[in-house]
């Protein structure tokens, strides 16, 4: 295996709380169905990891933030499910294996992605 990117991103979450607040629309650019039920401190989790994934990526244009889903297993750890143009950029990358940490507190959150061949 081989790293084909890494991202890192740290969001406020007040701060984007009240971006959320100002443009209701932009949820439903940035969030699933199943993601929209979650509090705020771990939408803000989600889309560092979605912003994190993004740089991983190379940060190319054409990117749509629902095509990348952030589901947790029963332990409570994260992992990413890629779809669309975000699925296509990962296999021009060559990606194979997504990992992702996610944490929040303090009124920050943050994400690190790493991609993998």
């Amino acid at each position: 295996m081989a790293v084909r990117g890494v991202g890192i991103d740290v969001v406020d979450v007040a701060r984007f709380g009240q971006a959320l607040e100002r443009t209701p629309a932009m949820r439903a650019r940035l969030f699933t169905a199943p993601e929209l039920d979650l509090p705020l401190a771990s939408l803000a989790a989600r889309f560092a990891a979605k912003e994190a994934l993004a740089k991983a990526l190379g940060a190319p244009a054409g990117l749509h933030w629902i095509d990348a889903e952030v589901h947790t297993d029963d332990t409570g750890r994260p992992h990413l499910e890629m779809r669309g143009t975000v699925a296509r950029r990962a296999d021009e990358v060559g990606a194979v294996h997504v990992h992702v940490s996610m944490s929040h507190d303090a009124g920050t959150a943050s994400a690190v992605v790493v991609l993998e061949s």
